[in-house]
């Protein structure tokens, strides 16, 4: 007779495993966690043929208000590098812990100003505990609140406002680029992080490099101007990437149990397009199988979205896939709630 512990089918054929692992056997089964060199080397000559073109055309056309439009489009391709990191973080593309490392902080530390130790491990916490009030770091109550909880407990410029995030809420990604190099920075005196020399060199060589070529080139009043608009559209555009994932889904506590299936799951959204939709949001719009599977290769989550919505189906579980648009209508509808609680008890 098996064992209450047994994990694998039983003497009448019912498979007694967790509702991961037979669908991880499903994907599988379907190749889907297979690298993709070809890929990943492709869209890496691409993105750094885009990067290194953007530099040629700021320096070709030199002192110029024509200069903000590559401003625009540089903001386009260092977000195109963030999610490159991205995926070189999560062992999409390399197999060797080295080459991962050594690619991630190129692209991140030293193409982006983006801290690759720092933000790998906050990133982590997300995956292990998504949507979760007291352990996901992408919800911890900073300029706005998440929850009507972080809302009553707000004081100080969150409190003022968290009235009405909802509507200041794209005007503060702006500042979101500018937060994430700070934050980048400010880890380096963090004791505990990894390869903080290496990390600190080349956050510090993309920082002299960047700064140099701005005011080298332009004069101070069109160089300002190109760091606001550059620094500008690259925080909306990562910002607009990530909301639609998470904000405005279901959020757990410490005390929440979920198993890993549905913790998952349940706090996540996919974004419903296509090719486009792919390409601009990195495969993030398929989150559902990306916190499912976090090394999953970017290309595969496509194929997966339907095997894990027909096993949620089986299950019984809420699979939820919207349109890009719907998507921040419903992370907005949670940050206007979340702010009730604030504009009850009045701004003292």
């Amino acid at each position: 007779m098996p064992s209450p512990e047994s994990t694998g089918p039983t003497a009448a054929g019912v498979d007694t495993r967790s509702d991961f692992a037979r669908l991880t056997d499903k994907i599988q089964a379907a190749g889907l966690m297979d690298r993709r060199p070809a890929h990943y080397a492709l869209r890496v000559t691409l993105v750094t043929a885009l990067y290194v073109c953007g530099w040629v055309a700021f320096v070709v056309i030199g002192d110029s208000w024509w200069t903000l439009l590559v401003a625009a489009f540089l903001a386009f391709v260092f977000g195109q590098v963030g999610l490159l990191a991205h995926d070189i973080a999560h062992r999409q593309v390399f197999r060797l812990r080295r080459a991962t490392e050594v690619s991630g902080r190129l692209a991140g530390n030293l193409g982006i100003c983006l801290g690759y130790g720092w933000w790998q491990d906050k990133h982590s916490r997300h995956h292990a505990n998504p949507n979760n009030e007291d352990l996901d770091p992408d919800i911890a109550p900073t300029f706005l609140v998440w929850t009507r909880d972080q809302a009553r407990a707000a004081r100080g410029l969150p409190r003022l406002l968290g009235r009405y995030q909802a509507f200041l809420f794209f005007p503060l990604l702006t500042l979101e680029g500018f937060h994430l190099h700070l934050s980048s920075i400010r880890s380096l005196a963090d004791k505990s992080l990894g390869n903080r020399v290496w990390e600190g060199t080349l956050l510090f060589a993309h920082v002299f490099a960047y700064l140099g070529a701005l005011f080298l080139v332009l004069p101070p009043t069109k160089a300002i101007a190109f760091l606001v608009v550059h620094q500008g559209l690259f925080g909306i555009y990562l910002g607009s990437v990530f909301a639609p994932n998470h904000k405005g889904m279901p959020t757990l506590r410490s005390t929440d149990r979920p198993d890993y299936l549905r913790r998952q799951v349940l706090t996540s959204r996919d974004v419903r397009g296509g090719r486009l939709t792919d390409l601009v949001l990195g495969g993030l719009n398929y989150q559902i199988e990306h916190h499912l599977f976090p090394s999953m290769p970017s290309p595969h989550l496509r194929k997966a979205q339907g095997i894990v919505r027909r096993h949620c189906e089986e299950l019984g579980i809420s699979y939820l896939e919207v349109g890009l648009v719907a998507s921040y209508r419903q992370a907005m509808a949670s940050l206007h709630h979340a702010g009730t609680a604030i504009r009850g008890a009045g701004t003292t």
